[in-house]
């Protein structure tokens, strides 16, 4: 009789441990799913490896298509490159660009080049770029030519919509450029004229001229005739 009892003991206590693991568990999915929707993230593009260019082995640093591929972009995130002045840091949205591994014939619209400001080559630099466009972003250097991008300096990656833009980021682009006109295609402003027409009031003082010229005319003669 108590060899069953310790038995059904022995189940009982097994049972509330694997139920405790599993809450716990569960609480710990919970935990890491609200932190990950409650914030945004730095992803420091190639780890440790940097955004670099070797050019004794004529290839990448890393695999960034493989680093890429492995991590989760929501808007309100950042690309962090940890790179020098010898390599570039272009985003685009156009695929035609992105495989064509140059800005030259690329839309001012869907492309853009990062420097950091630093323009002397071979200076370490750190560049920071906002995912601000929901769906496909191109990232790749163009330079050597197009050669680095050609050896392994492009990725892309899919941003997701998150918990959407932060205020800060969230702000309307500004107003398109328009170029003033120049001094040669400077033109006078119309002139409104109110009331009567402008013939009907030009024709109303050549009748008024013509009255005084006729009164004039009368009037000398009577006096020649006095």
């Amino acid at each position: 009789m108590i060899n069953p009892i310790r038995r059904v003991h022995s189940n009982s206590t097994g049972l509330m441990a694997s139920d405790t693991k599993l809450n716990l568990t569960v609480i710990a999915l919970l935990i890491t799913t609200v932190a990950a929707a409650t914030g945004y993230t730095n992803h420091t593009v190639g780890g440790d490896a940097g955004w670099f260019f070797d050019s004794n082995t004529n290839k990448s640093a890393v695999d960034y298509s493989s680093w890429a591929a492995n991590r989760t972009f929501n808007l309100g995130d950042y690309l962090v490159f940890r790179t020098s002045t010898n390599q570039t840091v272009i985003q685009t949205y156009n695929e035609t660009t992105y495989q064509s591994c140059t800005m030259d014939d690329a839309s001012d619209t869907d492309t853009f080049q990062y420097n950091g400001g630093n323009t002397d080559f071979d200076q370490l630099l750190t560049i920071t770029v906002p995912l601000t466009i929901e769906g496909t972003n191109y990232y790749f250097s163009d330079a050597d030519d197009g050669v680095q991008c050609q050896r392994g300096m492009a990725f892309e990656i899919l941003v997701n919509h998150g918990i959407g833009l932060p205020p800060s980021l969230n702000q309307p682009p500004p107003p398109p450029y328009v170029e003033p006109p120049g001094v040669d295609s400077a033109q006078s402003p119309p002139v409104t004229i109110s009331g009567v027409s402008p013939s009907l009031n030009n024709g109303a003082v050549g009748v008024g001229a013509g009255i005084m010229l006729c009164s004039l005319l009368f009037a000398v003669a009577g006096m020649l005739m006095f």
